[in-house]
């Protein structure tokens, strides 16, 4: 409860890009068009691996999900932030806000799990060869995925510690969503209890896949560098090449948010380096994948030819 010469906020007000002001509608139209490619490349990933049968394998399975992994988290805070840019600022209900944080605490943890899932397929299709189709069988493709879902809700748990949270007095976030930092900060409550879990599920869901990829990356490069001839190790490290770069940017602005010292950061580093994960990985990621990925040109040509036939008769 508030106190008596405090008000219970009902509202939290997002202030976004303050400091950008003037460049509103440079920023708007920017991440606009980053939104519809999103959307876009993100959608013809998840239909291209479900209708073409020369997809059928697991890694295409696995980018699927984060595909659309990507596509919700996006969706989750892309569109309010563009509210926010043209109107300088919004005023959000508290549950409301939590509820934002809530999903997106919840795609961003299974995106940590898939990109494991897919390092672990990329470790096994060039370190064991002879057993992968043996291993990543349709069923056991599909209780991974299910389990890293059903993991979610566990690693999501520690909401439940947010909703009996009072807000009074301040209710300014200095950022274009509901992050967990900005909103525990205006809570007037006792947030320890908060605070220790959520740091024990970062490093649960944070540093435990992400040393699990690099383990796998590590026994990679020894398979590569094992290879005899220049074509085969360029070959190897090209299956891995894309996956890599995703694990580099969405792991390297999670670590430099939500594993230093929050003193250490300013308002506006937060907000630039949440925009890697929220939009420049989901944006890049069905760009890089197709562009990279034999199968999936050769899909994406084949449903224009045959969406070209369709026209022409």
């Amino acid at each position: 409860m508030c106190e008596d010469n405090q008000t219970e906020v009902a509202e939290f007000l997002l202030l976004g890009f303050q400091n950008l002001h003037t460049f509103k509608i440079l920023l708007f139209i920017v991440f606009f068009f980053s939104y519809v490619v999103t959307l876009n490349g993100n959608l013809i990933i998840i239909v291209l691996i479900s209708i073409s049968d020369n997809l059928k394998i697991p890694m295409f399975y696995f980018l699927k999900h984060l595909a659309i992994a990507d596509l919700m988290i996006t969706t989750t805070i892309v569109p309010m932030m563009l509210e926010i840019i043209l109107k300088g600022g919004i005023t959000i209900p508290v549950t409301a806000c939590i509820i934002q944080l809530h999903f997106f605490i919840i795609f961003g943890i299974v995106q940590c799990f898939f990109i494991a899932i897919m390092s672990y397929d990329r470790y096994l299709a060039i370190c064991n060869p002879m057993r992968y189709h043996s291993i990543m069988e349709p069923q056991i493709c599909f209780q991974m995925v299910v389990g890293s879902w059903l993991l979610v809700v566990f690693g999501s748990s520690e909401l439940v510690l947010v909703y009996p949270l009072n807000f009074c007095g301040g209710n300014t976030i200095d950022h274009f969503f509901c992050d967990s930092s900005p909103v525990i900060e205006l809570s007037t409550s006792d947030t320890s209890l908060f605070e220790l879990v959520d740091l024990s599920m970062a490093i649960l869901v944070i540093l435990v896949p992400l040393a699990f990829i690099i383990v796998t990356y590590v026994l990679i490069s020894f398979a590569i560098l094992q290879l005899s001839s220049t074509s085969g190790r360029r070959k190897a490290f090209s299956t891995c090449s894309s996956h890599l770069f995703t694990v580099c940017t969405y792991y390297g602005s999670l670590l430099a948010i939500y594993l230093t010292p929050t003193d250490k950061r300013s308002p506006n580093t937060n907000k630039f380096m949440s925009l890697f994960y929220i939009v420049t990985t989901p944006l890049l990621n069905p760009i890089i994948y197709s562009l990279r990925n034999h199968e999936i040109r050769k899909s994406l040509k084949d449903i224009f030819i045959y969406v070209k036939t369709l026209y022409l008769h």
